[in-house]
């Protein structure tokens, strides 16, 4: 049996990085091979060379630079890589092994979606011995590709992207697929580019919104996203909408479908175009596609002198009054973040065990939504 042939060509790498260490004397801070220059020896592609790279410097054999390259660690370092101290009095077998490094971009975590989704993507990473480090893009695709880049100068195994609202790809993202980096999205896809993804399937969560809010008499149905932008997300609810109201035999209302719009803490609710939308009583019932907007319909309507839900009806995708689910207020559509961001943890160390010469597919994983009946919608009001 050749068991050389099925040595993981990363650890060949990291062999040969100790060898030459070893054989060459080479000291404290002097430098090894560059990534070019591995990546040439072996024939391997950047993120196998990365991967053997991090792992040297997660013993301390190595150090890395970004910018500058890898060199030869203190030598007492390494010793006290390879026979751990006692921590808080437990003998040196009991020490855990150095966690590796997970990137999460996310747009920001503000909102208890993100928090629970967080919380999953944690937990499936822990669980498997990996650290998180979260940067946030503030929803700008700048920032977001200059948080990849981030991660990946400080040796990311792997990076889970909650992407920007944006209907440019962002060519970081493009890369990451290219070079065989591992990565997953989350919540949304490029399209027409396969990768690995998971999110909840919007289509149906606007088609459990509408047949719910029908059921009770609605048909003056709105759907609102302040969305600057027709994303992938967006379009795929929206037409989860219109296909449901199709199969109603209703009539589309291009009126209701309200998106391209932000609300700024700062603006005047009276000035703003949602606000009269909401005055002219076009419709009963309103759809949003995020928590917060849900709760800022319901402020604009309480300011127009409406109750809710007597007067008007809400459905929200994510509850966003309520980090515990018993005790929720709006009648939302369940996306199931903390599973979301759970598998998209385990979907991506899956990934990272497999090497880079996985043979594997790409993953599109899409969630069940589950409508949630709370306390912001009801029958329809009598006119």
């Amino acid at each position: 049996m050749n068991v050389t042939a099925r040595t993981p060509l990363y650890q060949k790498i990291q062999q040969y990085i100790r060898e030459l260490i070893e054989s060459e004397g080479l000291k404290s801070g002097d430098r090894i091979p560059t990534e070019k220059e591995l990546m040439e020896r072996f024939d391997v592609s950047k993120i196998t060379v990365v991967k053997a790279l991090t792992g040297l410097a997660n013993e301390n054999i190595i150090s890395r630079v970004p910018g500058k390259g890898s060199f030869v660690s203190e030598p007492e370092a390494a010793e006290e890589a390879e026979v751990p101290r006692p921590v808080f009095g437990r003998a040196p077998e009991e020490v855990k092994p150095r966690m590796g490094l997970i990137g999460l971009v996310m747009p920001s975590i503000y909102d208890y979606f993100a928090v629970r989704l967080i919380d999953g993507v944690r937990k499936g990473l822990s669980s498997k011995g990996y650290r998180t480090m979260i940067l946030l893009s503030e929803g700008d695709l700048g920032h977001e590709k200059e948080a990849i880049k981030t991660l990946k100068q400080i040796g990311a195994e792997g990076i889970l992207v909650f992407p920007v609202d944006e209907e440019h790809y962002n060519d970081e993202i493009l890369n990451l697929k290219f070079s065989g980096y591992p990565f997953v999205l989350i919540d949304r896809f490029l399209p027409g580019v396969e990768t690995n993804y998971i999110a909840a399937d919007g289509r149906l969560g606007t088609r459990l919104a509408v047949e719910y809010l029908w059921e009770l008499g609605h048909r003056e149905i709105a759907i609102c996203s302040d969305s600057p932008l027709q994303t992938v997300t967006v379009q795929e609810r929206i037409e989860g909408y219109m296909d449901a109201l199709k199969d109603k035999g209703a009539l589309i209302n291009p009126a209701h479908i309200i998106t391209g719009f932000r609300i700024h803490a700062s603006d005047e609710p009276e000035k703003h175009p949602l606000y009269r939308y909401i005055r002219s009583g076009l419709a009963t019932a309103y759809i949003t596609l995020n928590g917060k907007l849900g709760v800022q319909i319901q402020h604009m309507a309480k300011r127009n002198g409406l109750s809710i839900p007597g007067d008007l009806s809400i459905v929200s995708f994510d509850d966003p009054t309520s980090v515990v689910e018993d005790l929720s207020v709006f009648t939302h559509i369940k996306q199931f973040e903390y599973e979301m961001g759970l598998r998209a943890a385990e979907t991506l160390v899956d990934i990272i065990a497999e090497g880079p010469d996985r043979s594997g597919g790409y993953t599109k994983t899409l969630l069940v939504p589950e409508l949630v009946v709370g306390q912001t919608t009801g029958p329809v009001k009598p006119r």
